[in-house]
Order: structure tokens, then C-alpha cells, then sequence
């Protein structure tokens, strides 16, 4: 037993010590764990290397082996919460030790590759998140080892994105794309992502649908469609399809779910509108466009319409011509409950996700490929969903704090 002597002014020295620099107890006590847990490991590494050659150091053995004892390697590994470790790891000459209490090729616990990751996916680049690793963490880690340790998320975000839909009671479908600067090898490329939102018959929204693809083109949106069918969205139960003016996305839209009807965003209508009206007509114009927008029923609107277009068709007969193609795909939400019309006039349910995606990666720059794109888009999906679980898709008009006539920002 060894006998450890302390004199007292030794302790006196630290506890003085200790009181007039606030923070020296706590440094004393980690300092201490690293030792004490290095110590521990090493012994640990020890007893796995004898039981391998089968003999303690120095001993000799009664059957002959090639194999014994080599020396040691230096190995440093960080655990959360202790910091750094100086490890002696054991080596024999025929290389058949393999550490079982250590993971082969880590540096750091598994708990400082996760939290590295939530931190990513709250918003932080990889850079800032190197520069302060070793403050949080005990270890500097590389941007290339936070990148790593986010791929792990990425076999998850594939099963979300890929997941089953036979027992989705979908109502509506909202569909938008958004586009990113994304890496592909050597270039950088703006890469559309087409994303569809729906909400079910409950009223709850979610993201179903992730796909890089042009949403320019009627193809792409065509294979978005059946890929959400094969997946076993009933088709015949969507009843209506939001989206704004997309080239061929209504064609293809009416062609995949033959049962629904389409709704323009009002908001892009009338944009495309006031882009043909001269400045000093766009206030009255787009108030008077308001009106028949937010009309209480569809002959209401459709008498409002009129008297518009019998003010305004000589005078701005290309904006006129640009509101009446689009008339009635505007006003088809009338046909849907009253307490829904608010969410169904436009996409911004759907913009609004997109703007959190543009807000998350605009730290970014550059998004490091397609896979990290669904990564990023899918963490930032399933935050939004718990945010929606709160607010019931659609409100009563009676129930808003706002006048009904400034809901929208039309200009």
C-alpha cells in the first residue's frame, strides 16, 4: 500500500490558491479525471494484450510464440465533458492487437460527432463550428471531420424522404422549387430542388416530397408525381393542387391526379399583373384586383371582374388580357370550405419552407452536393412539421386580428 503524506502548509498553499482564483478548483478536478481516466484506459489496453499473448510482461511462457510485446504507440482521444487523452496503446510484433475499448480510427467520442452535427443543422457553418470545437469540446475538430460525421445522417434522411404514403389521407398538394448553388465535382451549379408540401384531411401539413430536378420542366414535375405514387399516394383522393405558374406543371398536374383541380397563386397572378401597369396605375389597379380576389363567393367575383374589366381594358389591355386567362384557376378555392380559403388562395404555406431552406443555407454559400441538400432540407422539413402541429392549417376569418383586405402583399 503506498502512503501518501501531505504537509499542511502544502494544503493551505492550494486552498489559498484556490479562493483567490475563482474557476482553479474545477481545473484541478478535470486535470485530475484526465490522469486518472488515461491511467485507466492504459490499464485496460494492458490486460486486452495479455490475454491476447497470454502471458503478463516479463513472463515467460511454456509454449513456444513468435508473437510478443513490442512497445507502444502514442494515441491521443478526446471524450466529451474530460477533454484530451495521452494514451500509450500497445503494440505486438505480429500486429494482431486490436483495441476493443477504443474505436479503430476515431480520435473523439461518438457524443462530439453528434452534437458537431446539431450544431450544423441549428444553423452554424463548419467553420464556426471548428473555430469554437475546441472550447466546447476539448478538440479542434477539421471541417472535413464535421462533414464526415453529418453523412452519418444521411441514410436516415433517405428513409423520410423515400417513406411510405398508403397511409397519408391527403386533401391538398402545394408545389414550388426552390434553387441552390450546388457543388458537383469540380463546378458550382445552380440546382433546382422541387418540393411538395401536403396537408391531410385532419388539416395536418407535412413535406412528402424532396427531388432535385428542373421545375421548369413538365418532365420533371411529371416524375416527382409518380414517385409520390409509387410510393402509395392515392392520387384519386387530392381534390386540389396550389402552385404558381410554373411552365407545363398544370398540364402534368391534371394528367397524374386526374380527380383534382387546380388553384393559381394569387399573389403571382397579380405580380404578373402590375408588371404591365404603369407606375402611377398600380395602387388602384391592384386594389381593385384585390377585390375580386377576395370576393365572397364566385358571382361576386365574377361582378367584380366585369366591372374591372369594363374600367380598365382600353387602358391597360395587357395586363387585362393576363388577369382574365387566369381568372377562374384563382378563384377556384371558393369551391372548398370557407375556413380554408385564406391558406388555399396562395402558395405562401409552401414559400414560407422555402425561405427557412434559403435562410438555413445562406450561411453556406455553397451547398456541398445533392446529398447534403436533402440533409439540410430534410432536418429543416421535419422542424417545420412540429411548428405546424400547433397551428391548424386554415383559419376563420372572424377569428384574425388583421382586416381581410390586407392579408395579402400583392406589390
Amino acid at each position: 500500500m503506498i502512503k501518501i503524506e501531505v504537509s499542511m502548509p502544502e494544503v493551505v498553499s492550494v486552498c489559498k490558491e484556490i479562493i483567490s482564483v475563482p474557476g482553479r478548483l474545477v481545473k484541478y478536478i478535470k486535470e485530475s479525471l484526465v490522469k486518472d481516466i488515461t491511467g485507466f484506459i492504459n490499464e485496460l489496453m494492458e490486460a486486452e494484450i495479455t490475454i491476447l499473448l497470454g502471458k503478463e510482461r516479463y513472463q515467460r511462457k511454456a509454449v513456444i510464440t513468435q508473437n510478443r510485446r513490442n512497445g507502444h504507440r502514442l494515441r491521443s482521444y478526446t471524450i466529451k465533458g474530460i477533454g484530451e487523452l495521452a494514451l500509450s496503446v500497445p503494440r505486438d510484433r505480429l500486429s494482431e492487437y486490436q483495441s476493443k475499448v477504443l474505436p479503430p480510427y476515431r480520435r473523439y467520442d461518438e457524443d462530439i460527432g453528434e452534437e458537431a452535427s446539431v450544431l450544423f443543422l441549428l444553423g452554424m457553418s463548419t467553420r464556426n463550428i471548428r473555430m469554437i470545437s475546441k472550447q466546447l469540446f476539448g478538440r479542434m475538430l477539421s471541417a472535413s471531420e464535421i462533414s464526415e460525421n453529418n453523412k452519418g445522417l444521411n441514410l436516415a434522411i433517405e428513409r423520410w424522404r423515400s417513406r411510405d404514403l398508403s397511409g397519408e389521407d391527403i386533401k391538398y398538394l402545394f408545389m414550388d422549387g426552390v434553387t441552390f448553388d450546388m457543388r458537383y465535382k469540380e463546378k458550382v451549379m445552380k440546382v433546382p430542388v422541387l418540393v411538395v408540401l401536403s396537408v391531410d384531411r385532419s388539416g395536418l401539413r407535412k413535406v412528402i416530397g424532396l427531388q432535385a430536378g428542373d421545375k421548369e420542366s413538365a418532365e420533371s414535375w411529371r416524375e416527382m408525381f409518380r414517385d409520390l405514387k409509387s410510393r402509395g399516394l392515392n392520387s384519386a383522393k387530392v381534390e386540389l393542387g396550389i402552385m404558381d405558374g410554373l411552365p407545363g406543371l398544370e398540364k402534368v398536374f391534371i394528367e397524374e391526379f386526374s380527380n383534382a383541380e387546380i388553384q393559381r397563386c394569387q399573389v403571382h397572378v397579380v405580380r404578373n399583373v402590375l408588371a404591365k401597369v404603369p407606375k402611377g396605375l398600380k395602387k388602384e389597379v391592384a386594389d381593385r384586383v384585390r377585390s375580386i380576389f377576395y370576393a365572397s363567393s364566385k358571382p361576386k367575383a365574377i361582378e367584380f371582374f366585369n366591372d374591372f374589366k369594363s374600367r380598365w381594358e382600353k387602358e391597360i389591355p395587357s395586363a387585362m388580357k393576363c388577369l382574365e386567362n387566369n381568372l377562374e384557376r384563382c378563384l377556384t378555392y371558393l369551391r372548398f370550405p370557407q375556413e380554408e380559403w385564406i391558406s388555399l388562395r396562395t402558395t405562401n404555406c409552401i414559400e414560407r419552407l422555402n425561405k427557412e431552406f434559403k435562410r438555413r443555407t445562406k450561411t453556406m454559400e455553397i451547398v456541398a452536393g445533392e446529398s447534403s441538400a436533402y440533409r439540410l432540407l430534410g432536418i429543416i422539413s421535419l422542424k417545420m412539421e412540429l411548428t405546424w402541429r400547433r397551428t391548424r392549417f386554415g383559419r376563420d376569418h372572424s377569428q384574425l386580428n388583421i382586416p381581410l383586405l390586407k392579408t395579402a402583399h400583392f406589390y
